[in-house]
């Protein structure tokens, strides 16, 4: 849409790696160098990392372009986690071997063998894996093995590793120290300075036929460094979203407002973000003492009565009576008619006992009224 508004060939700010959009940056100059010093060495590891989107597989499509393959077999890899077992079945489909069913020692005779066809040609393989932190300890030792195939003093394979920071990481373990002592070079792909985001906007946008509409004020440079912290994908990301609302608006020029729209309009629609780990303040634990009077609303010693009011949606609720059970009714029941038993036999026995006392043998006793408390 915005492409049609603004008279361009294409999309600037596409998301997806292209490398006829290449800029060449302080740090990828740098990182074309140590790539450029591993490929004239032809052997060893060569190490790139930096955050995801930086541009490290824009790099590596930059460097493929400019190669000449009639010298170089070039196996390129994204690594998914790989096992040793299943990256040696990749290396063998890209030397063009079949190896269905093969077991491990069959591959690695059928590499070597592949590698060293390759070489007769006159051709050196390289090996390039994107998403290198995902091999797992024994996948990056079997490239090591790998590594080690030579004739005549030459290295068979050269291999490229392309990963995110942590990789670094992964490479100072123990079990990888002698993998480490074969990388002849290694560079970290840093963000772009806030000075070269305007030639890459403009670079991206001359690649399909800018004609000096949209413009960037400095202000609005500085947001977009600043929101995008200088990282390419994000800066492609934040710049498609205000040509398409330039193009919506009718907008030739943008400013700090406009940039302010888009980017509110962009944080609105990502997911909460957590705070950074060096901005959290940590909690002290809540000891029992400290619960009980909290759960009621009711202040602890150490604050005033004002500072711990009751939450408005806090109701504390008297517990309704529980109903008596059937059988607690009956109890109580058996329980007074005992009492009223007990009561009646008092006075049975009191009037037998005057009766008896008073020697009148004709007159009897009127237990009448006693008739209806008999058990």
């Amino acid at each position: 849409m915005y492409d049609d508004h603004y008279g361009l060939s294409g999309r600037p700010f596409q998301l997806t790696p292209d490398p006829r959009f290449w800029f060449d940056t302080a740090t990828h100059r740098k990182a074309m160098a140590y790539l450029g010093y591993g490929l004239s060495q032809g052997e060893g590891f060569v190490v790139i990392t930096g955050d995801p989107g930086v541009g490290k597989t824009t790099l590596m499509g930059h460097l493929l372009g400019e190669i000449d393959e009639e010298r170089l077999n070039v196996i390129k890899i994204v690594s998914t986690q790989l096992r040793p077992e299943d990256l040696l079945q990749t290396v063998c489909a890209g030397l063009e071997i079949d190896a269905n069913g093969a077991s491990k020692s069959a591959m690695l005779a059928a590499i070597e063998h592949g590698l060293h066809a390759v070489a007769r040609d006159g051709r050196r393989t390289l090996l390039i894996i994107d998403e290198a932190q995902a091999l797992p300890a024994e996948s990056l030792e079997e490239l090591r093995m790998l590594s080690n195939f030579q004739a005549g003093g030459y290295a068979l394979l050269q291999i490229f590793l392309l990963g995110q920071p942590e990789f670094r990481l992964t490479l100072h373990d123990g079990k990888l120290e002698q993998l480490r002592q074969r990388v002849i070079a290694m560079h970290h792909l840093a963000p772009m300075d806030a000075d070269e985001v305007e030639p890459y906007l403009l670079h991206r946008l001359s690649c399909v036929g800018w004609r000096g509409k949209p413009r960037f004020t400095n202000d609005a440079l500085m947001a977009i460094h600043r929101w995008s912290g200088g990282i390419p994908r994000r800066v492609n990301q934040l710049a498609g979203r205000v040509m398409l609302f330039g193009a919506i608006e009718q907008l030739d020029t943008f400013g700090a407002a406009e940039l302010a729209a888009v980017i509110d309009d962009l944080d609105n629609d990502a997911p909460a973000r957590v705070a950074p780990a060096r901005n959290h303040v940590p909690v002290e634990p809540l000891e029992l003492r400290d619960i009980a009077p909290m759960a009621m609303g009711t202040p602890t010693p150490s604050e005033p009565v004002e500072a711990r009011p009751l939450r408005a949606e806090t109701v504390v609720e008297t517990p309704a009576p529980v109903a008596e059970a059937p059988l607690d009714r009956r109890i109580a029941e058996l329980e007074k008619q005992l009492q009223e038993q007990d009561a009646a036999l008092r006075r049975v026995l009191t009037l037998l006992v005057d009766w008896v006392e008073s020697g009148d043998s004709d007159r009897r006793p009127d237990l009448s009224s006693l008739r209806g408390h008999a058990a």
